[in-house]
């Protein structure tokens, strides 16, 4: 039981499918109706004993079967399915009985056992229809219930008055069982077919074609009873005829539906149905029908008050669908509009775009993207950044045409379509744009400068699709981008580097996580000792196929990745175990990192240094961090309050390359620092300068006013030591002192220094040159 039929019948592909698909019962089912009908067609009317009491029964009874089988084979025990697979029995119970009864299907009384199996068919099979619609449509929505309810009484109007002569029979006494029961019949078919309709009309219960078995079982049954029930009460229904297999079929088709039951669905929104529309509008058409036929002829009161009620809620339908039709005109600008900045979005723009250029023969694709936003974020919030773009969008939207188009496009990106706009034209609009953009900005007391990065392709030079522009676009952007030029127009080389870019950013990534990133340390001298008490930390990238790389070929590529967090605790966690190695051999030195903007914008980072320096059993002083004045300006509040938390761990605070920001000396008074260290730009010109002699003087001033220790870095000669150790300059670092050396190196160059007692910062004391010299080697900034 439950084998499918045999695969190797070769009929047409969906038909062999469907075949495939049934069970033995349910074939051998089909077999037996099949030729139920036949034999009905080809005997005529009349009582014949092998049809209509044998081959008959047994056509009602396989439809029972296959309910059974697939209920117990498949463990269908819903209650959709139980219900029907039981009014399939009751019907077959009840058929059997007035079989039995009767010699010759005649002679059976008015009121019997086989109309309890005949009505039971009602109750089980609205209960199946209720927990199928619970299941499909848990939460009702206005339109479903209308749709329902107009197809329902519809239907209900029609068979009102096609089944008056059963529902207004003539008989003596209306209240008699057999009057009850008789009219029971046409009443329980007029609400089944109503509700079958109902179902039809109502798309969100999202019953499909599985649904299809289901609702045409319901529409033959219901139509064969009341085509009984018409006939018996013109006295003229014989038993032998082609309607006796109407019940047959439509017990089929349920028992088709409790085999293949609709899959369960994820909840959302369903998808529209043309049929539904189709359903309440045959409905309303038939409501007033039936009016129009009450001014020319009589018809039931009972149909028209159906029809009055069907009318009343196709107009409440009506306005729901024009409201509903608002709200998707109005679903419709919201699902193309930016919520933030107001413009279009990405939606629209693909949605616009290709209309734009098919109608235009040249144009030029605009993808600009915000320099640092991140750190805007990162150090301000992200109610800052969202502030940030909103104003950026109000100035771009101020600063395009008409016929231009521009949405926010994700995240900090923007886009602008030139139609009509060449090389020379979308260079001068891109300039003007990030014009637009630069003016200062002041958000809740805080001025900001954003800038962007602007990516050129032009149409249909680099392509004739939206998708290959915006690629091109961004290529050029992120190419505008490493090369600060502002804005680039895309040409073909820029795929190579491109590519370049990703894969170096793969590798890096490598690199990070493999060890391929080393640290190298370059000593700080004291000044009035002669003594080295620290050393700043300084990464390389030994690159297998390019050499030892400068920070300055691989720090930018890992702010733009985010992974700058990443490598700052990295950084932090090789140098003070390093610190804790020499202080492990005798040696304290103070290490002093680099750490960048975006590191510092976290909340956590001064209880993440404070674990490492514990966990080491290092005291807090062994460790100087490095600031820069950018990440002062951005947002004093925050930068005081951090810088605080840090400071009261016992931590070094230092101003790196200070003099060359644009910020208030404000910051030397009101934040907790240790030291400043003045930029080699002021160092490489003392003794030749008399100007830059000046201000290194008064800076050592400041700072020695202020309590702070004075750092020099970028120290290359002699001439420039005596300089800063005549005026006063507690530490110095440079190449005349050392380039920096991996930590073995630096080992043995401290312990041939020490044996040798040299406190001379001359060319004597350098060890082997630096790979990466010429540019001021950062930790991760």
């Amino acid at each position: 039981m439950g084998e499918p039929l045999a695969a190797g019948v070769r009929w047409p592909g969906r038909l062999r499918r469907r075949v495939r698909a049934m069970s033995g019962p349910a074939v051998a089912m089909w077999l037996v109706v099949a030729g139920y009908l036949v034999a009905l067609a080809m005997h005529g009317n009349g009582y014949s004993l092998w049809i209509d009491g044998w081959l008959g029964p047994v056509a009602i009874w396989m439809p029972a079967l296959v309910c059974w089988a697939a209920v117990v084979r498949r463990r269908l025990w819903s209650i959709p399915s139980v219900a029907v697979s039981l009014a399939v029995t009751c019907f077959a119970l009840g058929d059997q009985y007035y079989i039995l009864a009767s010699d010759d299907g005649a002679g059976i009384p008015d009121i019997s056992l086989a109309d309890a199996g005949y009505l039971a068919v009602y109750p089980l099979m609205f209960i199946a229809l209720a927990a199928t619609v619970r299941r499909r449509a848990p939460q009702w929505a206005q339109s479903v219930l209308l749709d329902a309810a107009v197809g329902a009484l519809g239907a209900a109007a029609v068979l009102a008055v096609v089944l008056d002569p059963v529902l207004s029979p003539e008989t003596e006494d209306p209240l008699s069982a057999a009057a009850v029961v008789s009219a029971a019949y046409p009443l329980m078919d007029l609400v089944l077919i109503s509700a079958a309709v109902g179902m039809a009309a109502a798309p969100k219960l999202q019953l499909g074609r599985s649904g299809v078995p289901l609702i045409a079982g319901l529409f033959v049954f219901a139509f064969s009873d009341a085509a009984y029930a018409l006939l018996t009460a013109e006295d003229a229904y014989v038993i032998g005829t082609l309607l006796d297999a109407g019940w047959v079929l439509g017990l089929a088709l349920m028992a088709v539906w409790v085999e293949h039951p609709p899959a369960e669905v994820a909840p959302g929104p369903a998808p529209g149905q043309p049929h539904a529309l189709a359903v309440s509008t045959t409905a309303t058409l038939a409501g007033l029908s039936i009016l129009t036929m009450g001014a020319f002829t009589l018809v039931p009161g009972r149909a028209v008050l159906l029809s009055c009620l069907t009318l009343v809620l196709a107009a409440l339908r009506a306005q729901v669908a024009f409201r509903d039709l608002a709200k998707m005109a109005d679903l419709r600008v919201l699902s193309r509009t930016d919520d933030l900045t107001g413009l279009p979005n990405r939606r629209a723009f693909h949605a616009d775009v290709p209309d734009v250029l098919a109608a235009e023969k040249r144009g030029a694709l605009l993808i600009m993207d915000l320099d640092k936003f991140k750190e805007v974020n990162d150090g301000l919030g992200h109610e800052y950044g969202d502030m940030l773009l909103a104003e950026v969008g109000q100035r771009l939207a101020g600063h395009v045409r008409a016929v231009d188009v521009l949405a926010r496009i994700g995240g900090d990106e923007f886009a602008v379509l030139l139609p009509a706009a060449g090389r020379t034209h979308a260079a001068a609009r891109a300039a003007e744009l990030r014009a637009a953009v630069g003016a200062p900005v002041t958000l809740d007391g805080i001025t900001l400068r954003p800038d962007v990065s602007i990516g050129i392709a032009l149409w249909p030079d680099e392509g004739n699709d939206l998708s290959g522009l915006l690629r091109k676009a961004d290529v050029a952007m992120y190419r505008a981008k490493t090369s600060r030029s502002g804005h680039h127009v895309y040409s073909a080389a820029d795929d190579t580097r491109g590519a370049e870019r990703l894969r170096d950013l793969e590798e890096l990534r490598i690199a990070l996580t493999c060890g391929h990133l080393t640290l190298h340390y370059q000593p700080k001298l004291d000044v009035a000792s002669g003594l080295i008490d620290g050393v700043e930390v300084l990464i390389r990238w030994d690159h297998g196929n390019r050499g030892m790389l400068k920070p300055g070929e691989f720090l930018p590529l890992l702010e733009e990745a985010g992974l700058m967090p990443r490598m700052t605790d990295w950084v932090l966690e090789q140098a003070l175990d390093q610190a804790r190695s020499w202080q492990s051999g005798g040696r304290s030195l103070t290490v002093a990192v680099n750490i960048s903007a975006a590191s510092l914008a976290d909340d956590t980072l001064p209880d993440r240094v404070a674990a490492m320096i514990a966990a080491r059993r290092l005291p807090p002083a062994a460790l100087t961090l490095e600031i820069t004045e950018d990440f002062l300006v951005a947002d004093p509040a925050r930068a005081r309050l951090i810088l605080l938390r840090l400071r009261q761990t016992g931590i070094r605070i230092s101003i790196d390359d200070f003099g060359t920001g644009y910020s208030s000396l404000a910051y030397l008074r009101d934040l907790p620092l240790d030291e400043l260290k003045l930029d080699q730009s002021f160092v490489a010109s003392l003794g030749a300068d008399p100007r830059a002699t000046t201000l290194v003087q008064t800076t050592v001033t400041l700072a020695h006013g202020l309590g702070l220790r004075m750092v020099a870095e970028g120290v290359e000669n002699r001439e420039a030591f005596e300089e800063l150790q005549r005026l006063g300059c507690d530490e110095v670092q440079g190449y005349l002192i050392a380039r920096p050396m991996p930590a073995a190196d630096l080992t043995g160059w401290l312990a041939a220094r020490s044996g040798a007692g040299n406190t001379d910062p001359g060319p004597g004391s350098r060890p082997p040159a630096d790979p990466a010299r010429g540019v001021k080697s950062i930790s991760p900034r």
